[in-house]
C-alpha cells in the first residue's frame, strides 16, 4: 500500500497536468488532495519507488480513472473498483516481490503466491 497507492496517485496527477492541462491546485480539488502533494507527484519527489506506468495494463486503467475523474459526474463505487483494479494488475505482475524480500530476506520469491492470492480474498469494509 505504501508503494502502489501513491503510484497510482502520481501517474494520475502527472496526467492530469501534463496531457489534460489543469493547474496544480485544480488537480488537488479534483483528486481531494492538498496542492502541496500535487506539487510533489508532479515533480516526482512522491510516488515514484515502483514504476507502475511501465506495465502494460495499467495504463487503461489510469484512463479510464481519468476520464470518470473529469467528468466530475460518476460514482465514487465506480472510481474506487477502478482504483482497487489497477491495484491488483500491479500486484500480479511481481513488481512488488522485491520489496517484500527487502523486508524478509529470507523469503523465496519464486515459492510465494501471496500478491496473487490476495487477489482472490473478498472485500472488506
Amino acid at each position: 500500500m505504501k508503494s502502489v497507492v501513491p503510484a497510482i496517485k502520481a501517474l494520475v496527477a502527472c496526467e492530469l497536468v501534463e496531457k489534460h492541462g489543469l493547474k496544480q491546485d485544480e488537480v488537488a480539488e479534483i483528486l481531494g488532495i492538498s496542492q502541496s502533494a500535487v506539487s510533489k507527484y508532479t515533480g516526482k519527489t512522491r510516488g515514484y519507488v515502483i514504476r507502475v506506468d511501465d506495465i502494460e495494463d495499467v495504463r487503461p486503467m489510469i484512463n479510464s480513472m481519468i476520464a470518470l475523474l473529469l467528468n466530475r459526474d460518476y460514482e465514487r463505487n465506480e472510481l474506487l473498483a477502478s482504483f482497487c483494479q489497477t491495484c491488483a494488475i500491479v500486484r500480479k505482475s511481481s513488481l512488488m516481490c522485491e520489496f517484500c524480500r527487502k523486508s524478509e530476506p529470507k523469503l523465496e520469491i519464486e515459492d510465494c503466491s501471496f500478491c496473487l492470492a490476495s487477489n482472490s480474498r473478498p472485500n472488506r469494509r
